[in-house]
């Protein structure tokens, strides 16, 4: 396993424990794309292409007078522009004579031991295995412009990542207008492509799609990942499952403006193109200066998503996340924000987090309204000084009065922005992102701050500091609640400005360095209205992420089904709300809103004061089971049971890595008459062993008595009947079944430990 060269045929073949990438330098210098899929023992896959003479494809010049050879129908690891490929591009370039042309030919190659870095850039990085990089040294032999391909092996993980240099070895300056970290080109195939797409509140619904003679894009303009499409897709062959298979996954570890592009062209190739959106992207490059872009991670499976997505999982546990809190036990958590929204004092607080204790919680967090003159979302961004009117007692005496209950403290931050009402933008109006001779667009009545400028970058990192540092503060949510807009900056140059938008993300990830490098024990939890900034590179600096501003358990089942296919676990952050739920209005029992949270990070965001005493007990209830199963759930493989929508129900299952445990979640969601029984399949157990399977729900004990419900007795009699054995052959390949259940909106989760 790892890179291999063939050093006669110039073939370069990337091996991981079950999958082979190869590519090849031609004879006219170009390197093709040879093969990604299932390991071929070292196999020459060359003998999968045949050149031929086809109408209308233009011949590069050094082909001449061959007909039979076309930049537009071969497949090519990136392509360069304006020449005789008409598919998408990878790279979009002005050179010094003012031409849109591209041609890079092979030059050289190095091989590494460890994996590559990216300046200034998150990055997949080694975690104890062995790595190797590639790099593969390119040229444009008219102008000299130099494309470094780097990728990088992780044979054990079933991981290659992908990223590319450009570097201005021209006669005069270049102008980057498009700057793909990847393409790939699959010669073969009808595919279907996964992408995750919604909304504010609904973020990560995975669509299903066919790969057509078109140019379909995945992308976002909002300046972050976003919370309408997510930087990762999946190409599927057809008929593919979540156990049945090829699947490819294509995750680009940025959080600005990206885009996916996929084209099946007119021999039925398929491309797909990766990287920094190039509307309103220009990198001027001077000579001897390179451009370094973001990286992709790719994976391969023969065996359907659930595969891909556990390979997914372990790399960002692994090799994105850097934070302590990674594989530590976090605490559970109450977020005061659906509790009190704006309006508390220090008392309150102090008699809020008294309630969370005798719940069971261990850490309370104060969200947004601590600081400045902030009294609703209007007013006091920017000024991270404690608001004493409301803080009377001070923050320091504050959180000493909670750690003496037992608790750890958090807080809530919004660095990026800035209020038009704050002292900070009346001393700084030229901080905040701005286009000169026109008004600022806002978003929730704030205005962004130009991260692309050190010295902003400065006072947030040196004022939030100062309250970090003022307290015993161990939890801080980041959160970002607008998109970005009216990019410019006047301290550049008009031909400059397109760097704008990137060097506002290279700044974001500078004050994230600073932060989480000098409180290394404080756990960071990253927020952007929710999942606006769902993404593997905000992963790198914060170990998990708020999911969704949606807290509804019912929508949230599809948000974490979606978000799953390519993040684990441990990276969603869940909460039990109160009921009724304030984004939608709906009611459902408390049990079941835990069961849902249980897909992720787990805490709760509600006045402990509202609850009845029959609440409080069953929440006292869900974090002791939480605890005690929380390394299956935080560490274990994570399997989707059914398909959102198909069914009244949804269900999942988490299976730890030894596979001694598992826990298996069911959820009602359309409440039926006379519904046929539920019957799942399990998965991921050991099937040469026996199972003792527990029971946990909170069913009202009325239900038994509905004279017009006869599923209550057989209910009551699988309720009753704890410590039942089951092999693990049975329960995968038979299956259990669920007895009915009646009630909106009900959940069940089943515990099975090896006997």
């Amino acid at each position: 396993m790892g890179i291999t060269i063939n050093a006669e045929k110039k073939i370069f073949t990337l091996e991981t424990a079950h999958s082979a990438y190869q590519m090849q330098v031609d004879d006219r210098g170009f390197l093709r794309h040879l093969y990604y899929g299932s390991r071929v023992n070292g196999s020459d896959m060359s003998y999968m292409h045949i050149d031929y003479d086809r109408s209308f494809s233009a011949n590069p010049n050094c082909a001449y007078p061959v007909r039979g050879y076309s930049l537009d129908v071969i497949p090519q690891e990136y392509t360069g522009c304006g020449l005789c490929d008409f598919r998408i591009s990878s790279i979009g370039v002005i050179n010094p004579d003012g031409s849109f042309a591209a041609e890079f030919h092979y030059d050289s190659f190095e091989v590494r031991k460890g994996k590559y870095t990216i300046p200034g850039q998150p990055a997949v990085f080694e975690n104890g295995e062995e790595a190797e990089t590639l790099v593969i040294m390119l040229s444009d032999p008219a102008t000299g412009l130099s494309l470094e391909l780097l990728y990088g092996v992780f044979p054990e993980k079933d991981v290659i990542t992908r990223a590319a240099r450009i570097i201005n070895r021209t006669a005069g300056t270049v102008m980057i207008t498009k700057a793909g970290s990847m393409s790939l080109d699959f010669s073969y195939g009808d595919f279907d492509l996964l992408s995750f797409h919604g909304r504010h509140a609904m973020e990560r619904v995975m669509e299903r799609t066919p790969i057509v003679h078109n140019v379909t894009s995945i992308r976002s303009r909002r300046g972050q990942s976003s919370h309408q499409h997510n930087p990762f897709v999946i190409i599927c062959e057809k008929g593919a499952n979540e156990d049945y298979g090829n699947c490819y996954g294509f995750m680009l570890v940025y959080s600005g403006n990206f885009r996916a592009e996929t084209e099946k062209d007119q021999f039925d190739s398929t491309r797909i193109v990766m990287g920094i959106e190039p509307e309103s992207f220009r990198w001027k490059l001077e000579q001897g200066e390179a451009f370094d872009t973001p990286e992709v991670i790719l994976s391969f499976s023969a065996h359907g998503f659930t595969e891909l997505s556990h390979q997914y999982h372990r790399i960002i546990r692994h090799n994105i996340c850097r934070s302590k809190y990674n594989f530590a036990r976090r605490p559970v958590l109450l977020n005061s924000w659906e509790g009190s929204y704006f309006s508390f004092d220090d008392q309150s607080l102090l008699k809020m987090a008294a309630g969370a204790k005798e719940l069971g919680v261990e850490l309370f967090v104060l969200d947004d309204g601590w600081f400045g003159v902030r009294n609703d979302d209007n007013s006091g961004l920017g000024d991270w000084f404690v608001n004493e009117a409301k803080i009377r007692c001070g923050l320091p005496k504050l959180v000493d009065d909670i750690n003496a209950m037992g608790l750890k403290f958090g807080i809530w931050i919004e660095p990026e922005m800035v209020n038009e009402d704050s002292d900070l933008y009346r001393a700084h109006p030229d901080w905040a992102l701005n286009i000169p001779g026109r008004g600022p667009c806002r978003g929730r009545n704030q205005l962004v701050l130009n991260m692309s400028k050190p010295e902003v970058r400065d006072y947030v990192f040196d004022s939030i500091s100062k309250v970090l540092k003022s307290a015993n503060i161990e939890y801080v949510k980041w959160d970002v609640n607008r998109n970005v807009a009216d990019v410019y900056n006047e301290q550049f140059p008009v031909d400059r400005q397109g760097e704008i938008a990137h060097r506002h993300i290279l700044g974001i990830y500078d004050l994230l360095e600073r932060f989480t490098g000098t409180f290394p024990d404080i756990l960071f939890e990253g927020c952007s209205g929710g999942g606006g900034r769902f993404d593997a590179a905000m992963m790198y600096y914060y170990p998990q992420i708020w999911c969704s501003d949606d807290t509804d358990a019912i929508p949230r089942i599809a948000i974490q089904h979606g978000t799953s296919f390519g993040y684990p676990v441990s990276t969603i952050g869940a909460h039990v709300s109160a009921s009724p739920n304030h984004q939608t209005g709906r009611i459902t029992p408390v049990n079941t809103r835990a069961v849902v949270a249980m897909h992720g990070t787990f805490g709760y965001e509600l006045d402990p004061a509202k609850l009845t005493e029959e609440e409080k007990k069953e929440i006292r209830s869900q974090i002791l089971y939480f605890k005690e199963h929380y390394d299956v759930i935080q560490n274990g493989l994570y399997y989707r049971l059914t398909n959102i929508g198909e069914q009244y129900f949804e269900a999942w299952e988490q299976v730890s890595e030894d596979r001694s445990e598992a826990l298996l979640s069911v959820v009602i969601t359309v409440t039926q008459p006379n519904a046929r029984l539920i019957h799942i399949k399990m998965k991921g157990l050991d099937p040469e062993v026996d199972y003792r399977m527990d029971v946990r729900t909170d069913i009202d004990e009325k239900v038994f008595t509905i004279p017009d419900f006869p599923g209550g007795s057989q209910l009551k009699e699988f309720l009753q009947k704890e410590g039942r054995v089951y092999s693990g052959a049975a329960l995968m390949n038979g299956g259990i079944t669920l007895p009915w259940l009646m009630g909106n909106y009900l959940a069940m989760q089943l515990s099975f430990r090896k006997v």
